[in-house]
């Protein structure tokens, strides 16, 4: 997880730096030893960064955006949506969507310039977030993306600027077009020429989630911040006596999860020790990451959820799959890795695949949805998108993207609607357009993201 600061709690019990939290009110924290947990909103508690609440003025909501990226296209065939609210139709890869569709933005037409023309894979991923042209050969070279603008944005008001998180370890080399295969391998990018370290094991980014380090690190979260629970729950109302009370189980059924991949993350070290090779060079799960990619993508929405309940962080990518992805699904009948499957892209096993990973979509927006947060959710504050590298594997076509948002950004964007630009003209359809107006909304100034110079029309 890219941590661009890091509190210095150690197993002495030393507080975090007070450079990081310098702009966060200190009622916000759960403390012990060699740890850090963050709450969510508690009204009885002035929180996101106020430390006195005046009379009658509401406290606005933190914004959030988080970006979950496919490789290697969709099912085009079952890839549709129709109506509105909660009459919106939808098709047969989306259904997963259902319960929580009057709360989702289906868009179609959207295309990214810099990646069309320019081969196949790498040069049509490495800038989904950015928009940027890349460079071929040695030396890399794009440009920073969106989720990176908003973490510089944030930085002196969230401990953890964004979280960069991913389901599959980064490959390098090169491809047949000459584009480096990092380009594949990650889609946060802090500046043009460096992609942010992305954290593929689920134990270290919840570790790093709650500050957790130093010996003790075995030990549950919970029983070391149960004094500090207590005492707050003693100051705070019955309704969010209740709240925090769900939000620690929550931490602890995760915290759960969390331990046995912990013991296997171990094991990979001492067994990569014993062979004399680094772990990412060994194949799954020998590596120590899940071996059934179900339970690794859960616990990283799982992360997300609770960065973004917290107000840890409000921002994230979650790499749910590379382009040119090696993962195998035989839970879905799939007999073929995603780069493979995707070559058959209208086949019955394809859409299995695209409507697995709608439910990624659909699972982290529907657990956001059930956290309050003053008269809203956790959702209604944040802006989730799902986007893949291409509309068509079996034609590596990109001339227009799949993508679904999730979540109202506070009230500044119209949930329940089916967006289509693909009839609007090459420059009334770029992604980087929707990019900019998603910054705006955010509260950054910018008056050009990417190849967009406007925000995207009827957005």
């Amino acid at each position: 997880m890219s941590l661009a600061k890091q509190s210095t709690t150690d197993d002495s019990g030393s507080q975090p730096n007070q450079r990081s939290i310098a702009n966060v009110s200190r009622r916000r924290f759960l403390r012990g030893v060699g740890v850090t947990m963050t709450l969510p909103w508690l009204e009885s508690v002035p929180v996101w960064g106020r430390e006195t609440v005046v009379a009658n003025e509401p406290t606005p909501c933190p914004k959030r955006f988080a970006a979950l990226f496919m490789g290697c296209g969709i099912n085009a065939d079952h890839w549709w949506a129709k109506g509105s609210g909660t009459e919106m139709e939808l098709g047969k890869s989306l259904q997963p969507m259902g319960p929580i569709k009057h709360k989702m933005n289906f868009i179609t037409g959207l295309f990214n310039k810099s990646a069309t023309g320019v081969g196949i894979h790498p040069g049509q991923t490495g800038n989904i977030l950015s928009g940027a042209s890349l460079q071929k050969g040695a030396e890399l070279k794009g440009g920073i993306s969106v989720d990176q603008v908003l973490a510089n944005h944030f930085q002196n008001e969230t401990l953890q600027p964004s979280m960069v998180l991913g389901c599959e370890q980064p490959v390098t080399g090169y491809h047949e077009t000459n584009f480096s295969l990092a380009y594949s391998s990650h889609i946060s990018w802090q500046n043009a020429t460096s992609p942010v370290p992305m954290e593929a094991y689920p134990s270290l980014a919840f570790d790093s989630l709650f500050d957790n380090r130093g010996n003790k690190r075995n030990q549950s979260i919970l029983d070391r911040v149960r004094d500090d629970a207590s005492q707050l729950s003693r100051h705070i109302s019955a309704s969010d006596r209740i709240k925090l009370d769900e939000y620690l189980a929550s931490v602890r059924e995760v915290e759960k999860r969390i331990e046995a991949q912990r013991a296997h993350k171990d094991k990979a070290t001492e067994r990569a020790k014993d062979h004399g090779k680094p772990v990412f060079a060994m194949k799954r799960p020998d590596d120590g990451l899940p071996e059934d990619i179900r339970d690794h993508m859960r616990l990283m929405c799982d992360i997300v959820a609770i960065g973004f309940q917290s107000d840890k962080s409000r921002v994230a990518s979650l790499l749910l799959c590379r382009d040119l992805s090696g993962l195998f699904y035989p839970f879905l009948d799939v007999r073929t890795a995603h780069h493979g499957a995707s070559h058959d892209d209208r086949s019955d096993a394809y859409e299995r695949v695209s409507r697995f990973y709608c439910s990624q979509l659909a699972y982290l927006a529907t657990r956001l949805d059930s956290m309050p947060e003053g008269d809203s959710t956790v959702l209604d504050n944040s802006c989730l998108m799902f986007v893949s590298s291409m509309w068509s594997g079996s034609r590596h076509d990109s001339s227009k993207l799949p993508v679904v948002l999730a979540g109202g950004l506070g009230g500044t964007l119209k949930t329940g609607r089916v967006l289509d630009y693909t009839d609007k003209g090459n420059e009334n359809r770029k992604l980087c357009s929707m990019y900019l107006s998603i910054l705006h909304r955010m509260g950054v100034d910018r008056k050009v993201f990417g190849d967009a110079d406007q925000e995207l029309q009827d957005f």
